[in-house]
């Protein structure tokens, strides 16, 4: 891990930019963060559009982490932002977009080949991230997992042992072999569903969420579209990090 960049934002939170082979990635940490009181760590998923244009939302995340006492760390998705085009994720979003302007339904070829293929690349990174970030001396686990494509987060609920919790948005296209995947998670869960996503599948949701083999399991449903999750919705979030990993 090479950092490339730090600034103090005005709430005393350190914004550091870094570099993991050719992977860019961004941490926050809080204040209160050193080497005798290290922080506990949120891996902020994110949709694949960029970090400079999720930078705003996620910054925004990382600060309310932040408040709470926790590091908080992103990475760029594969084929995302300035890393290299992916032949095969352009062509899986062109078809998407395809049936959706058509108003088609979206098969199972298009979403097996728009997200299997990132869960494949994606997760492996975000372990080597999670390598370099709990080898610095002032982050220190519990680990949590939040946001995101929701199928990276169950990928890495399942084969990831140091993340404790996860807060996942069911707010994108799921395959069906990560419904045997989510029979798999064993951690404590709290997943957000905004009811009138527009862009998504309410009852593929529910039924994900019925899928989950985890014991502690809460669902936070609240009406609106996709960017219209309310404060109430994230603040509930954050308890369940506080119990959880603190």
């Amino acid at each position: 891990m090479h950092f490339t960049s730090e600034q103090h934002l005005d709430d005393g939170v350190l914004e550091r930019e870094f570099t993991l082979g050719e992977i860019p990635g961004i941490l926050w940490t809080p204040a209160s963060a050193s080497t005798s009181a290290p922080a506990p760590l949120i891996l902020l998923g994110h949709a694949p559009l960029g970090l400079r244009t999720m930078y705003p939302r996620l910054a925004g995340r990382a600060r309310h982490a932040a408040a709470d006492g926790f590091a908080a760390a992103t990475i760029e998705l594969p084929g995302s932002g300035d890393r290299p085009r992916w032949a095969a994720a352009e062509q899986a979003r062109a078809d998407l977009r395809r049936a959706m302007e058509a108003g088609e339904p979206v098969g199972d070829e298009i979403i097996d080949a728009l997200v299997l293929p990132l869960v494949e690349k994606s997760v492996p990174e975000w372990q080597a991230a999670l390598d370099a970030l709990l080898s610095l001396p002032e982050i220190g686990g519990p680990v949590g997992y939040s946001g995101g494509v929701i199928s990276i987060g169950i990928r890495l609920a399942v084969v990831e042992p140091r993340i404790s919790a996860a807060v996942l948005f069911a707010g994108s296209l799921v395959p069906a072999a990560m419904f045997e995947e989510a029979r798999r998670v064993t951690i404590p869960l709290h997943v957000l569903l905004q009811w009138d996503d527009e862009g998504n599948d309410r009852q593929a949701a529910l039924d994900l969420f019925d899928a989950f083999g985890s014991k502690e399991k809460t669902l936070h449903a609240n009406m609106g579209g996709h960017s219209g999750v309310p404060q109430f919705a994230g603040d509930a979030a954050a308890r369940f990090f506080a119990r959880h990993l603190h």
